[in-house]
């Protein structure tokens, strides 16, 4: 069956907590998601949207997505960065990721971004090949550094 690739709706935060979710698992960290479909309806389809997303369905169920939100390089200006991009399991294979990774670039590139940027795992060997297959860089010389709201919290109520 073929897939259609569009802009996500309201009616598909089930579909991307869905997905969001099965990631999640994929990448060992099923306890990991915090953010509930009422966070996606406010954060992606409020008035003041912090993401946007584009979705890949077959007849009427969304079967993958790619998620990714604007911000600002002090080297380079405005970028786009992915936060996350998949395609359920049982639909792997087919060309989907890889539709929505062409729809992406296409959207960034017509947004005039001077770069668009995202992190993978590096176990992930496949995404990462096909990322360079791509003509993506992979910086090998950067870590990803992350602080959550619990560490936030030890760390501004240390005395300085």
């Amino acid at each position: 069956m073929e897939h259609l690739v569009r802009k996500a709706i309201q009616s598909d935060a089930p579909a991307i907590l869905g997905l969001i979710r099965e990631l999640a698992v994929f990448e060992r960290e099923p306890d990991a998601v915090v953010v509930t479909q009422e966070d996606i309806e406010q954060h992606g389809f409020g008035s003041h949207p912090l993401f946007e997303c584009i979705v890949a369905e077959i007849g009427n169920t969304v079967v993958g997505m790619a998620l990714f939100y604007p911000r600002y390089s002090t080297w380079k200006g405005p970028t786009w960065h992915l936060e996350d991009l998949i395609v359920t399991e049982n639909h792997k294979g087919k060309g989907i990721g890889t539709a929505l990774y062409h729809s992406f670039i296409a959207y960034a590139h017509q947004s005039g971004v001077n770069r668009v940027e995202w992190v993978v795992l590096n176990w992930n060997t496949p995404a990462v090949q096909f990322y360079k297959n791509s003509g993506a860089e992979v910086l090998e010389d950067w870590n990803t550094v992350q602080m959550n709201r619990s560490a936030m919290k030890v760390y501004l109520n240390k005395k300085q």
